[in-house]
């Protein structure tokens, strides 16, 4: 008995089951490409001022269309300065080498920094990103119909959420009445800044907090870089009767090595990261074994898709992560880490609270944690009416968002 090679085809006369010819498998399609980008820089006013030099923060918007016609809304985010930066680096440098990419955010993100990161290892570059990357994630996460914690791999509903304040040019008076605030609203831990002249001050209002909160409250400072390390380790040795949980970024946030001898003499764990920038920065910090604690702010960083491999590695240096501000989105990347985590509330800074969103929101806050609320993508719907415009652009190439 012979055997035929050819192959099943009409012209052989042999046809598939019921005598219908196979049709040739179909081509492998992917996400289909980027065909316009729209970029709007706003300046937000804070209810509370963050100190004489923050009235305001910047919020710039990028508005992300696909070939198929969707579109989705990213953000980046800067309290004082680059604003302008951002924006021009978005309509110019990214808008031209975004156009035509697949629209997988880890493809586009790789892509945008081999291109960009010759005018910076982080800062305007890495913010710009931020923008398209969340952006992406958002189109990612509605078109499977579910929400952003979804698309990353939700691990609980809920997280704890730590009250915190931009308030070290707070009168004393006003300091204690905000702590009654976190007190009364149960919050597990609470944060305040420190970094006075004279250590003595920073001890006085430290400890007014103690007493408000109680013992059983975890409380955290943070010198925002006001210190070097002769006069943080005399801060640290005032404070340590208070029982601090930890000390966030107590020297300049470049200073690995300043931090890794602080880290052996003061016995106070250190936090940091909210100004560190890259992966591989976060990389250095980790592998030295300069931290406790890793706090990414998620526009510094870049995005979610650097943001996601910063939490791997601290997984792998057994350290935890704390997403830094923003809780409307680091609330859902909290809910999907792979260890617990707690949110923290600047008070009335979150987007939802400055009048920035649409309802509903994508999280929302209720006593002591913060929880989803279940609306796909990132959730985040910007409404933009009563801000101050500081650019706009609405270019040829530019598309429609949310």
């Amino acid at each position: 008995m012979t055997t035929s090679s050819a192959p099943l085809t009409r012209e052989t006369g042999v046809t598939g089951f019921g005598g219908i010819t196979p049709s040739p498998p179909a081509a492998p399609t992917g996400p289909p490409p980027v065909t316009g980008l729209r970029v709007r820089a706003f300046r937000v006013d804070l209810p509370r001022p963050w100190g004489p030099d923050v009235p305001a923060n910047h919020v710039v918007l990028a508005e992300v269309t696909l070939a198929d016609g969707r579109a989705g809304t990213g953000f980046t985010w800067t309290p004082q300065v680059g604003a302008t930066a951002v924006h021009a680096l978005l309509t110019g440098d990214v808008r031209d080498a975004l156009i035509g990419l697949p629209s997988h955010p880890e493809t586009v993100w790789d892509a945008l920094w081999a291109h960009l990161h010759e005018a910076g290892g982080g800062g305007i570059p890495t913010l710009a990103m931020a923008a398209v990357d969340t952006a992406l994630w958002d189109l990612r996460a509605r078109a499977a119909g579910h929400t952003l914690a979804d698309e990353l791999g939700r691990r609980r509903d809920s997280v704890p959420v730590y009250g915190s304040g931009v308030n070290l040019h707070y009168p004393l008076e006003e300091l204690v009445d905000q702590a009654r605030r976190w007190a009364a609203a149960g919050y597990p831990a609470v944060k305040i800044k420190v970094g006075h002249l004279d250590p003595a001050r920073d001890v006085e209002r430290v400890a007014a907090v103690r007493d408000i909160v109680g013992p059983d409250v975890r409380l955290m400072i943070d010198a925002n870089q006001r210190w070097d390390l002769f006069r943080a380790r005399r801060a640290l040795r005032a404070l340590a009767d208070l029982d601090p949980h930890w000390i966030e970024e107590p020297l300049p946030a470049d200073d690995l090595t300043g931090h890794l001898r602080l880290r052996e003499e003061c016995g106070v764990p250190l936090a940091v990261g909210e100004n560190i920038r890259t992966v591989h920065g976060f990389r250095d910090w980790l592998a030295a074994g300069a931290c406790d604690v890793v706090q990414p702010n998620l526009a510094r960083v870049g995005g979610i898709t650097p943001f996601r491999r910063i939490v791997e590695l601290a997984r792998v240096h057994d350290v935890p992560v704390y997403p830094h501000l923003l809780p409307d989105i680091s609330g859902q990347l909290a809910c999907a880490l792979p260890s617990p985590a707690m949110v923290e509330e600047v008070e009335d800074a979150s987007f939802a609270a400055l009048g920035m969103l649409r309802e509903p929101f994508p999280v929302r806050i209720e006593g002591s944690r913060l929880r989803l609320t279940g609306t796909p993508g990132h959730g985040m719907d910007f409404d933009t009416t009563g801000l101050t415009v500081v650019a706009d652009d609405a270019g040829p190439t530019a598309g429609g968002g949310r």
